[in-house]
């Protein structure tokens, strides 16, 4: 159930869809929240201003009750005339009450010489004026009370200046109920154009915001025709759609990308040659040596063992770099194929040591081992002893002759140091950043005197790489060479 929906929503990914709806949204909603505030504020200032407008005229409608006196008489045709007015003209109700809460006029003629008690009426008695906005009968309340203003006199005929005698007296209370059917009717009519308004914008930004989702999304979809322009091998030139900074970041992270992969094929394209090529030289060689022994006759014995005694040297060469090779394959497989123990570095290269020192005395070169401690740290113990085997048999193959090649070992609490090191003929600076690169030799010459596949340091170094350790070189021609090795002491997996 779950899948189906999310199915059915992942048109909802698209960002031609997603832009759509963010434009869509960002230009509905404020307009939908505008129009009901402005209806809002329209309907509450009508109503303001009506209930004003109604306070004001009956409280000019209130001190003619007490010049006519109408709360005791209410025969004055001038005040019913008023009050005949003032009702059709608020199309409302008027009604007036005396102090002892008397309906003494009812402009609809159905409550008068009924009793009227409410919280309005009795706060309205104490002076207090009131007014009510019922929105769903559509209808205002107002109270406005009845205020004799009139001076008092004194038994001797002067009129008081006595506070108290002058404060405001309330004789009755008018109730007045005003009906908002032409604000209500305003308020509607303005709803419908503001509707028909919206709806027009609304269609005018659908419009829009689908162009905008498109134009916007255009050069994402030129980013990805490129990319298959050159997946379908049409297009071989880096891309190029600079339209946006993060279409241009992506294009120069997919140039990058292409760049190394170029590269990476090259490099594949100049292994297969170099492989093919090494490979083939021994072979060719061999050959060679077997045709000149089958087309001559009776060959001498003597010449017939150096022929074969060098035939013999070509399949060892050929030997070795498929050994070599083989290597290289398992070095390039997941550090899953590691065999990872914790072993004595020190015992390591010491047996690492003694195999390689027969090789050196052959040319009087001096092999030294230095170790400040015992270190102790978790290895394939295979792999890291081809990748120290080939620095150290490096270093002693290209040395001079008394020469020596120094062999430190070292440690802190994360990695451990071992540094080989010797006064051989060093390597040039324009090498040292290709010497990791599979088949390269400095020298091809000398490298193929002295049995070189071109194969080790790029051995080396991924085997150093499997452990997450690093590998670097220092060295100056013709001074010598030191390539420093870091590894952790405790192999962490990925």
């Amino acid at each position: 159930m779950f899948s189906k929906v999310k199915d059915r929503l992942q048109f909802l990914r698209s960002l031609k869809v997603r832009i759509f709806i963010i434009i869509l949204a960002v230009g509905i909603i404020p307009t939908m929240v505008l129009r009901n505030a402005i209806l809002q504020n329209y309907e509450k200032r009508a109503v303001s201003v009506r209930t004003t407008d109604v306070q004001n005229q009956f409280k000019i409608l209130a001190n003619h009750l007490i010049t006519y006196n109408y709360l005791s008489d209410t025969s004055s045709e001038v005040v019913n005339a008023e009050l005949s007015m003032l009702s059709d003209l608020y199309d409302g109700r008027v009604i007036i009450i005396d102090q002892n809460c008397n309906i003494i006029k009812d402009t609809y003629g159905i409550s008068e010489g009924k009793t009227i008690v409410s919280e309005e009426v009795m706060l309205c008695m104490k002076g207090q004026t009131s007014s009510n906005y019922d929105a769903k009968n559509k209808y205002i309340e107002v109270t406005t009370p009845i205020v004799d203003n009139t001076p008092k006199e004194t038994a001797g005929g002067q009129k008081t200046v006595d506070g108290e005698q002058q404060k405001s007296q309330v004789k009755g209370v008018m109730l007045t109920s005003v009906s908002t059917d032409n604000i209500a009717t305003n308020v509607e009519l303005l709803r419908n154009q503001a509707t028909i308004l919206q709806f027009t914008a609304m269609i005018l930004l659908i419009g829009i915001a689908w162009l905008l989702s498109h134009i916007l999304v255009r050069p994402f979809d030129r980013v990805t025709s490129a990319i298959r322009e050159i997946n379908d091998g049409f297009n071989t030139e880096q891309i190029s759609v600079p339209d946006y900074v993060e279409t241009e970041h992506i294009v120069n992270a997919f140039n990058e990308l292409l760049g190394r992969m170029r590269t990476l094929d090259e490099s594949r394209q100049e292994f297969v040659s170099n492989v093919s090529h090494e490979l083939k030289t021994p072979i060719t060689s061999m050959k060679v040596l077997a045709d000149s022994l089958i087309s001559q006759e009776d060959v001498p014995i003597e010449l017939y063992k150096e022929f074969m005694t060098d035939i013999a040297e070509e399949i060892e060469r050929e030997n070795k770099i498929i050994t070599d090779l083989l290597s290289l394959v398992k070095m390039d497989k997941t550090s899953a194929n590691l065999n990872i123990e914790n072993r004595n570095l020190n015992e390591l290269i010491e047996l690492i040591l003694k195999r390689l020192r027969p090789i050196a005395k052959q040319r009087n070169i001096d092999v030294l081992y230095e170790s400040a401690r015992e270190v102790f740290a978790e290895i394939d113990e295979v792999k890291l002893t081809l990748a120290i085997s080939n620095l150290v048999e490096n270093a002693i193959k290209y040395n001079k002759e008394y020469g020596y090649v120094k062999v430190s070992l070292d440690a802190d609490h994360q990695f451990a140091t071992i540094m080989v090191e010797d006064n051989g003929i060093g390597i040039p600076e324009e090498a040292q950043e290709h010497i990791f690169e599979r088949f390269y030799r400095v020298d091809k010459s000398h490298s193929r005197e002295i049995g070189g596949t071109g194969l080790g340091l790029a051995i080396a170094r991924n085997a150093i790489l499997l452990h997450r350790g690093s590998i670097k070189i220092d060295s100056e021609e013709g001074q010598g060479t030191v390539f420093t090795v870091k590894i952790p002491i405790i192999y962490v997996s990925k």
